[in-house]
Order: C-alpha cells, then structure tokens, then sequence
C-alpha cells in the first residue's frame, strides 16, 4: 500500500482503441514493477482514454523510488509508440484522491441535449462546489441522457440549483443520492391515466353517454389542482349513471398504453423491481392493465354495479390524493422496503402527496402545478425514459431483451381500493 510520501507515477495514453491496448500497456509497467493505486478508462467513439496512477515498487526489493519512476515513464513512452497512443506522464507523491462523499447522480435528459445546456449544468455543480468525478452517457435516443456522478454535493440543495438551469434551457434533470443509495432493489409506482397510458379512462366512459366534453372539462380542472378530486370524481361518475356495465369491456379495448410504458415495466421486473398502480380511476380496468402488464400491486376506486347497469355511484372511500400517498406506503409496508427506495411517477395534482412522499417523485408530462413541486419532471413522451433516472442505459435494456426474447412470469396482481 502506498503512503503519502511514496512517489507516484500517474500514466494517460489516448487514440484510437482496438483490443490489447489496456493489456499492452499493463505489461509493459509490470516488467518493472509497481502497485496500481488507481484505473480509469473509457472510450468514446473509439476514441480510449486510459489512466493508471502507479506506485512503483517491487515487492521485497529495495530500490530507489525515484529510479523506478524514470524505468516505468521510459516503458511506458516505449509502449504508447508501440501501440499508436499520446501519451501523458505526471510524477506525484501518494494516493491523492479526492474524498467521495456527499455522492450524488445528476441525470440530465434533452431532445436535443445542446452543448449550452451541458454547460450550464457542469459550471452550476462547481459553483455547488462539488466535482463531477465521472461522466456517462445514459442513451442517445429517443433522448439523449447524460449521467454525472458527483461527489461533494448537498442533494436537495444541488437539485434546487439545478431545477432553475432545467427551466432555463427547457431540459430535465434529476439529481438523486449516489452510493450505495443507487443500487438496489425498489418499489416504483405509477399513476395510469395520462401517465401508464395516453387516455382519461372517465372520459372515454362518459363518451358513451354523449357526455365527453362535460367530463372533460371538469377532469382538466381537477388535474391542475382547481377542484377537490373526491368531489369532482363522484360528480363525473355521476354521469354514467345507466350506462351498461359491457362499455368497460369496450373501454379496456381502446385503452393505448404511453410509449415505452411496456418497456418501462418490463425492464424493471427484469431487475427484481416491485411496480404498483395507484389510479383515482377504475379497478375495473387498472385491474386488467396490471394483470397484462404483470404488475404486482393496484389500487384504484370500484363503480357501483346493479343488474349489470353503472348506478353513477363509486364505492367505499375515494382513492384522492390523500389516498394515493397512503397506498404508496402500504405497498413498500408489504415489500419490506423504506419510503427512500420508491420512484413515484405522475401528472396530475392529485398526484402531488404520492410524489413528495416518495424517495423520488417524477411528474411525467405533468401540470405546471406538479412539475414545479415535484423532484424532478420528465417532459418527453416515452415513459420508458425514467429508467435513465435511475441510472439505467438504453444500451442495458436493449441487451437484457436481445437475451430475453420471452416475457416474464406474471406476479399474482394485489387489487385494492379503499376502505
């Protein structure tokens, strides 16, 4: 192990990569003999840059130190040329690595990602006073994605900070704990209407009855916080009153998933995930979306059905915002898992409880109301686009359903409502 007066050597080489490079390089310090404090390498457009920050040292021989670090630099020079690559040598003394604590993952997502706003973003962590240690792309498309791995950061404070440059240049940004905090299994749970799928699941019921534009209206009014939902909710439903109970057969038919939605719970069943719906809608058709879907957990309201005919009447409590929060608790209650390990997504205001009370709320094409209280907002219409946030590349999910060409097993669908 080296101490911090031990001379070391820190070696970059950059160009074109190809195989045998890191290997090359490696054999040709090890001919003369040192510890590897540290690695770094990565390649962008075949373009590799590969760092190692040497001790130089054979063990159980005493040599001047200075001496092997003019041995190692004259190898390594022979080396670089030998394989095409610039080389770069820096002489130090001892591990002189930064303390990573304060981690943080800032993820930004753009389409397009102009360079100004990458810009802004890396001058405000500085100004954070925090390092950008390491910088990774998340996907290229449908979205660009950008992942920082931060250190030195205060995370609701840096994510305030940030949330003004996202404004600013009309990108999104998430800044979440980084560590261990980012690994892991969780509990994600998503809002359907408008947000799991592209439709209001009430409207198009009250089409049947020729009452769209009425619904509609008063929907848009609850969903931007205007209207208490519990009363507005039974005020729509009241619509519906003597509508056969085969339009919510009619209904599931017509129901469009958001783009990426199938992906988005597809991939993280993949990763051992638990995913749940909490709906202000209907368990009539959430249910059947779950089971489809193979989600493990729902929660929505139930119509009153008599002689096969909506009364216009929903039963038991409203699932409202209030509602929302509480099932978000019970279902990381039944998974064993701390509120700081959910994802809540949603758009709509009463959504708000939900998201706040999450490790992470995510306001998907949401109301201004929502995207401004929110942790962090995904404007783009792929819902698959939150697996970024949680540091999930487009290049993982592509290969896990190249390897995996069949579903997975559907989980048994806990369907619930309030009591």
């Amino acid at each position: 192990m080296s101490d911090a007066n031990e001379p070391t050597l820190s070696i970059t080489v950059t160009g074109p990569d190809r195989p045998g490079v890191t290997g090359g390089l490696l054999s040709a310090v090890a001919e003369v003999g040192a510890e590897v404090l540290d690695i770094q390498q990565v390649v962008v457009h075949d373009h590799l840059t590969l760092t190692l920050l040497l001790a130089p040292h054979r063990p159980g021989v005493t040599t001047d130190g200075q001496d092997l670090v003019e041995r190692l630099r004259d190898v390594a020079a022979v080396a670089a040329h030998r394989l095409g690559l610039t080389l770069t040598v820096t002489e130090g003394t001892g591990d002189n690595a930064r303390p990573h604590h304060g981690r943080a993952a800032v993820v930004v997502l753009g389409a397009p990602l102009q360079a100004r706003a990458v810009s802004l973003v890396t001058q405000q962590i500085a100004e954070h006073g925090a390092n950008i240690d390491r910088i990774r792309r998340l996907s290229r498309y449908p979205v660009t994605t950008v992942e920082f791995a931060v250190s030195g950061a205060e995370v609701d404070v840096l994510r305030t900070e940030l949330a003004l440059v996202a404004t600013a240049e009309g990108i999104d940004i998430a800044v979440a704990p980084g560590g261990l905090a980012r690994l892991g299994r969780r509990l994600v749970v998503l809002d359907v209407d408008s947000t799991l799928i592209q439709q209001e699941v009430i409207e198009m019921l009250a089409a049947h009855c020729g009452r769209e534009a009425e619904v509609a209206e008063v929907t848009a009014r609850a969903m931007a916080g205007e209207l208490d939902f519990e009363q507005s909710l039974r005020a729509r439903v009241a619509t519906l009153a003597g509508l056969p109970a085969s339009v919510l057969e009619e209904v599931r038919r017509d129901i469009a998933l958001t783009p990426g939605a199938r992906t988005l719970v597809r991939t993280l069943r993949r990763l051992g995930f638990t995913v749940g719906l909490v709906s202000g809608g209907f368990i009539e058709i959430v249910g059947g979306l779950a089971a489809e879907l193979g989600i493990h957990h729902a929660r929505a309201n139930r119509l009153e059905i008599v002689d096969g005919v909506l009364t216009g009447r929903v039963l038991g409590e409203v699932v409202d915002r209030a509602g929302k929060a509480r099932a978000l608790r019970e279902f990381a209650d039944l998974e064993g898992l701390p509120l700081s390990r959910t994802v809540a997504i949603g758009d709509g205001a009463n959504d708000l409880d939900m998201l706040a009370t999450a490790g992470l709320g995510v306001a998907f094409n949401a109301k201004p109301l929502v995207r401004e209280q929110a942790h962090t907002s995904v404007n783009v219409p792929y819902l698959d686009s939150v697996l970024f946030l949680l540091g999930i590349s487009r290049e993982e999910i592509e290969e896990a359903d190249a390897m995996d060409g069949a579903p997975t097993s559907a989980p048994e669908v806990r369907l619930t409502r309030q009591r």
